[in-house]
Order: C-alpha cells, then sequence, then structure tokens
C-alpha cells in the first residue's frame, strides 16, 4: 500500500467538457490538453488536487464522479463547463517525485486575499485559512495548492503566503488566480501523521 499517490507536479490542464448533477454527485467529463493514452476505468487522476476515479473514456476526455463530501469540502463544486483544471495521473512506482508525498486527498479550502508581483515575472499570494489547517502550516515547509507541491513562504494564525514562479503560471490554472479565488489545500501527510501519534502518545 502506497502511503502517497501523486507529487504535487501537474502534468498538464483540462478544461470541463460537461457536468451533471445526480443524486448529490457531480458526474463531470474532462478534456485535458495533454491527451494520456494509459489512462484506463478505474485509474486514479488528481483534478485540482483531488484524487477521483476515472469511471469512462472518450476519444479525448473522461469521465469522473464527485461524491457530496468531495463537493463540500473542495473547489469543485464551483466547477462550470469550460472552467479550467489541474490534471495529474496517479505516480506509477518508477516515477521520480518532483515535489513532495501527496494523497489527493484534499483537507479544506484557502480564499485568495492578496496578490502582488515579485520582479518582473513572479507573484505573492496570500491566502486566508481556517485555523484548523494553518496550525500546519510551517515556514519553508510543504503544501498542495490546487494539486501544485508549493513552498510556504510565511505563515501566521489565519493566513499563510507563497511564491508562485513564472513556470508554475505558465503550465497550471494559477495563471488565472485572482483576488477572492478559492483555493483547495492537502496539508503535508507527515505534519498530520506526526500530530496523530503525539495526541496518541498524550492520551495514553
Amino acid at each position: 500500500m502506497r502511503l502517497f499517490m501523486f507529487s504535487g507536479i501537474v502534468e498538464t490542464t483540462g478544461r470541463i467538457f460537461s457536468l451533471k448533477k445526480n443524486q448529490g454527485c457531480l458526474q463531470i467529463s474532462v478534456q485535458p490538453e495533454q491527451i494520456f493514452d494509459d489512462v484506463c476505468v478505474g485509474d486514479s487522476v488528481a483534478i485540482n488536487g483531488v484524487c477521483l476515479t476515472v469511471t469512462a473514456l472518450h476519444e479525448n476526455r473522461f469521465d469522473m464522479t464527485i461524491v457530496p463530501e468531495t463537493l463540500r469540502i473542495t473547489n469543485l463544486n464551483t466547477l462550470i463547463e469550460s472552467a479550467s483544471v489541474n490534471v495529474a495521473r496517479s505516480l506509477k512506482v518508477t516515477d521520480r517525485i518532483g515535489g513532495h508525498c501527496v494523497q489527493g486527498h484534499v483537507d479544506g479550502v484557502g480564499k485568495i486575499i492578496e496578490i502582488k508581483q515579485d520582479g518582473e515575472d513572479a507573484w505573492i499570494v496570500k491566502m486566508s485559512v481556517d485555523k484548523t489547517l494553518s496550525k500546519y502550516m510551517v515556514n519553508k515547509g510543504f503544501i498542495t495548492l490546487d494539486g501544485m507541491s508549493i513552498t510556504v513562504i510565511a505563515a501566521s494564525q489565519n493566513d499563510f503566503t507563497v511564491t508562485l514562479i513564472p513556470y508554475t503560471r505558465q503550465v497550471t490554472i494559477a495563471h488565472q488566480y485572482q483576488v477572492g479565488h478559492i483555493v483547495n489545500i492537502e496539508i503535508d501527510i507527515f505534519a498530520k501523521t506526526i500530530e496523530k501519534l503525539l495526541k496518541g502518545n498524550s492520551d495514553a
């Protein structure tokens, strides 16, 4: 059993070809810019950092179902037709890990409250976040934003700040970020695991 499924490296972007609500779930069809010849029904693919299962294949797109709990805690509940999304296939055992260990299990969302330019092309992005998530954030620590492995450069009780380099903005949906944008957040699994172990010891 693998501890993680992804590495926070977005392979391509895609667009929402169609979506349909069905008994509380949301069925989406995703058309990636890069065609994946090896994707099969049952495979795990991350959409904006959320691990979803491929339920059907078409010539240039694939279908997935988003359950109510995922809709409740992620930004996938804001999807509309033609919306852009980050897309990444699950890792193979032989793949290099270019980012950090990512499960595709989003912990919550943050809201962009400030964007400012850093140099010619980089962005400094500040996000507000719930205290239940901010407690895991440390300077120079990893965080996953919409499936992207990003380094935190500053963190406080109610917000945190990251830098987005030009390449990240160019090849992901980050170039669309604006103040007010809602972003999926996955906390570093090791931080959550250590907290759980320490809590268990204190309760013993």
